[in-house]
């Protein structure tokens, strides 16, 4: 079975979409843990009440260099075959991103790239966009690379601008297609469906 270490911070709404996904029979993987960087992410309750592993690295308390290590070391030892950065705030460590090249996917709330980058995360995302003027927002699931959400791109969806909206309600509407997307790429990872060139990603459509 395909074996997937997914990465939170907050409450775990995508993580909960992956796990419907699995629940359903949509995707044929093995969630081998769920790991927060914050001791209070609900995302954690959320796997352990689906009989998933759950493991708090604190960063705050241990520091950057500690953090680093142990994250690596940890999710090292799980062997997945893909680690999944499902609303994960901290940045990942040069090691950690060259030991998983290629194996790493991660989901931003903005069309990449707009809106991305360092200090980008979250309602801040959105505020961002409506505070800018664009007419249209939207969602990224891409490869982790070196950078800070300039890995390739595997999928984007847009979204509306209303000119009524909050940085609430488009988030909202924008984690709707977050949900759809994030198992989507997942399953199309496992099925040897995303083939990277470059900066591009080709999707086969079988």
């Amino acid at each position: 079975m395909n074996r997937v270490v997914v990465l939170v911070s907050g409450s775990g709404t995508n993580l909960q979409s992956i796990i419907d996904n699995v629940n359903s029979g949509y995707l044929n993987i093995d969630i081998a843990a769920v790991i927060s960087d914050r001791p209070g992410a609900y995302a954690l309750e959320r796997a352990r009440l689906n009989g998933i592993e759950a493991i708090c690295i604190p960063r705050k308390e241990l520091g950057k260099q500690n953090f680093d290590r142990k994250l690596l070391e940890t999710v090292e030892a799980f062997k997945p075959d893909l680690v999944v950065l499902a609303g994960f705030l901290t940045i990942l460590s040069s090691e950690f991103v060259e030991r998983f090249q290629g194996k790493i996917i991660n989901i931003h709330p903005s069309l990449i790239p707009s809106f991305c980058g360092k200090g980008y995360y979250g309602e801040r995302v959105h505020k961002a966009a409506i505070d800018y003027g664009v007419k249209v927002s939207g969602c990224t699931v891409h490869f982790v690379d070196a950078g800070t959400d300039t890995g390739p791109i595997i999928f984007q969806q847009a979204v509306e601008v209303k000119d009524d909206d909050t940085p609430e309600t488009l988030a909202r509407r924008i984690l709707e297609h977050e949900h759809r997307l994030l198992p989507k790429a997942i399953k199309y990872f496992f099925e040897g469906r995303l083939k990277i060139r470059g900066r591009k990603v080709y999707i086969s459509q079988s």
